[in-house]
């Protein structure tokens, strides 16, 4: 078997993995059979262009091809407004490989025979004798009349006038700090938001708070809004709910020159069960794009999945990763789903202990691992500026590694199990009765060489049925007392306090990148509920309040200023890239939680009752060290017990394994960070 050419370096780093040799041998055996094939058609990238020639293309002259994968079909056609919907008009010859393609002139003065925004449809005849009208899986456009019928009607998209991109991408951020967001909601008003509302109102906002990326949900096309955009019926188009293609390439523009970096929520582990408006049986039968039978169901989600093994359903999904950097600019993808993809249990019912043989036997599904491994070569050679993200529950070794190491290439993996562990503590636990060393080895429990994004919530905790954090902290008392005009309530008190320390001590502990959900930042008051027939469609919860962020009057302000002091720490000293903490005192009586990284001494006091005067904590290098950080500052509505100018001075000896030590006040329900003078 062929070996990658650094799989040493991948046995040192984790020595247990030699005794799955043979299993990674095999991973990567068949990652390059399907490269070594592939330079039948120009290799990788050139393969994952597959949107220069499917689906309806508009040249520059005016003319149009049309090219469809139409497995077992008869004849097809394509028919739309333009020819009267005539399923005779322009029908489309068979070529080899169950390719079905068509090429209409433009006219003697130029124009192209299928107008902007013409309504189209394909046409299937089956073998069987049945007439299909779907919509072409390559779809850049699609949108729904509701005046006219519920589903969504594919729309040809080739404005005469181009957007004109007026930024550079900016460079690859040295460090990765993500704001996820998700279009829709991002208004204060019951309703859907646009794409130019979110560049023109959200992205300046993200951009002063210092994060790097901003990271965009549900932007695949997906006819149910209540899905969060994970059920996507068209692949290649972006969601008209929000606005037109034009005004997505006008956000990504506003990010990109205001130093923001965009990441895409990609969607590539199932999809919808959508047949008029979706891929499933496209051509009829349920295995065109998927599995056939009980393999191509998704039993918990209702959703249809891909057979990665399928040369045509590789070239549309590694197409779409090209597509949404070539058209859309985007710089990265988080890919939705991955446990799901790697097990052919899909991770139901599956609890996963960390036993390596849990990784590599029989249920994981060696076609969609492959797949994966694909599209990190083809995206990380192409464009060495993208980053990767592996949204995945399961602790899969190698997913962080690099192909040549025989690894499946993600830049990121998510630490998903942080933001388990503060909502177990929140909901089960006393303050009293936490227990810092679980704390901290839920924080720092990760594989060595494996970046991990840290987050202290994710954006399913915002869903109805669940609460944020600052929902579990202080509740109802969020709609009565956090005005500054009242007094300070022991519920707001202690609320405010763990909302800051929980997102400090997860960005400075848990991983080499961090993440944040809109509203979150700011310790939005309200959960998220979609219009749906239990609500009575309504959009009030449908959206994020950021007005309250900006509220002079309301106490959100300060969670959102000590958020943005989080953002520039790392922006100034760079602790995300900066390797492992050393973690030098984690006391379970006294609370306290002491460790250094980048330069920076963190002390954290979770005790709920007791200040520690004269508290002395372990430090490595020698110095004078100010006050650089403190959660009790007044500018973050704290009480301000903290002297910041105040001077830390080292004195020699052993304290808690380090060289070095110092004495600090801190206050109960404070954490301070300190550098050196």
């Amino acid at each position: 078997m062929e070996k990658p050419p650094q799989l040493q370096k991948l046995f040192e780093n984790d020595g247990y993995l030699r005794t799955f040799e043979e299993d990674i041998l095999m991973r990567y055996g068949k990652f390059r059979d399907w490269e070594r094939t592939l330079q039948n058609e120009g290799g990788l990238a050139a393969f994952a262009e597959g949107y220069k020639y499917h689906g309806l293309m508009q040249r520059d002259n005016g003319d149009i091809d049309y090219c469809e994968w139409v497995p077992d079909a008869k004849s097809v056609s394509l028919v739309g407004q333009f020819n009267g919907w005539d399923t005779k008009a322009h029908v489309c010859t068979k070529g080899p490989y169950n390719k079905f393609s068509l090429h209409i002139p433009a006219g003697e003065d130029g124009q192209p025979a299928i107008p902007h925004l013409s309504k189209l449809r394909v046409v299937i005849h089956t073998a069987d004798g049945k007439e299909l009208w779907r919509i072409s899986p390559w779809c850049r456009y699609a949108v729904q009349i509701m005046e006219e019928e519920p589903t969504y009607q594919w729309k040809h998209w080739a404005p005469r006038d181009p957007y004109e991109w007026k930024h550079p991408r900016p460079e690859r951020p040295s460090s990765v700090r993500i704001y996820e967001a998700h279009v829709g909601i991002s208004s204060d008003e019951p309703k859907v938001a646009s794409y130019r509302h979110f560049a023109d109102n959200v992205i300046p906002y993200v951009a002063s708070l210092g994060y790097t990326y901003v990271e965009l949900m549900a932007v695949m096309e997906h006819a149910y809004y209540g899905s969060f955009g994970y059920h996507v019926t068209n692949f290649f188009a972006v969601s008209s709910r929000y606005g037109t293609p034009d005004d997505l390439k006008y956000l990504v523009d506003k990010a990109h020159g205001s130093g923001l970096s965009v990441i895409l929520d990609i969607v590539h582990s199932h999809a919808a069960t959508n047949v008029l408006d979706g891929l499933n049986k496209f051509n009829g039968t349920d295995h065109c794009y998927f599995h056939a039978g009980k393999r191509g169901q998704h039993t918990l989600w209702d959703s249809k999945l891909f057979d990665y093994s399928k040369w045509e359903v590789l070239r549309f999904l590694l197409s779409n990763l090209r597509w949404y950097i070539e058209e859309y600019r985007f710089d990265g993808f988080r890919f939705d789903g991955v446990t799901s993809m790697l097990y052919h249990h899909h991770g139901i019912a599956t609890g996963f202990s960390g036993n390596y043989q849990e990784y590599f036997n029989t249920s994981v599904d060696v076609e969609a691992l492959t797949y994966l491994m694909l599209a990190n070569q083809m995206l990380h050679t192409t464009y060495p500026f993208v980053i990767t993200v592996a949204e995945d529950v399961s602790g899969m070794p190698t997913l962080g590694r690099p192909i040549e190491e025989g690894g499946l290439g993600f830049d990121y993996r998510l630490a998903m199990a942080i933001p388990d562990e503060w909502i177990k503590l929140l909901k089960e636990k006393k303050d009293e009765d936490w227990n810092m060393e679980n704390i901290w080895w839920t924080l720092t429990n990760r594989r060595l060489h494996e970046k991990c994004i840290a987050y202290a919530e994710s954006h399913d905790q915002a869903l109805v049925g669940d609460k944020t954090l600052s929902f579990w902290l202080m509740d109802a008392e969020m709609y009565h007392n956090m005005s500054i005009l009242s007094p300070r309530t022991p519920v707001i008190d202690r609320g405010m306090a763990l909302h800051k320390m929980i997102r400090l001590v997860t960005m400075g502990l848990g991983g080499e990148a961090y993440l944040t959900f809109i509203g979150n930042e700011f310790g939005h008051p309200e959960w998220l509920d979609f219009p749906r027939e239990g609500n009575g469609f309504s959009y009030k919860y449908a959206r994020r309040q950021m007005s309250l962020a900006h509220d002079h009057l309301l106490r959100y302000q300060f969670l959102r200023y000590f958020d943005a002091a989080m953002q520039h720490l790392d922006k100034d000293f760079q602790f995300l890239t900066a390797g492992p903490a050393y973690v030098s005192r984690k006391h379970n009586i006294e609370k306290v939680m002491v460790f250094e990284r980048g330069g920076l001494l963190w002390v954290f006091n979770f005790n709920p009752s007791t200040s520690f005067t004269d508290y002395r904590v372990g430090v490595g290098s020698p110095g004078t060290y100010r006050l650089r950080l403190c959660s009790d500052s007044t500018k973050f509505d704290g009480h301000g017990r903290i002297q910041e100018d105040c001077e830390y001075h080292t004195t020699p000896g052993d304290w808690d394994g380090r060289g070095h030590s110092l004495m600090v006040y801190i206050p109960s329900r404070v954490a301070i960070v300190l550098c050196k003078k």
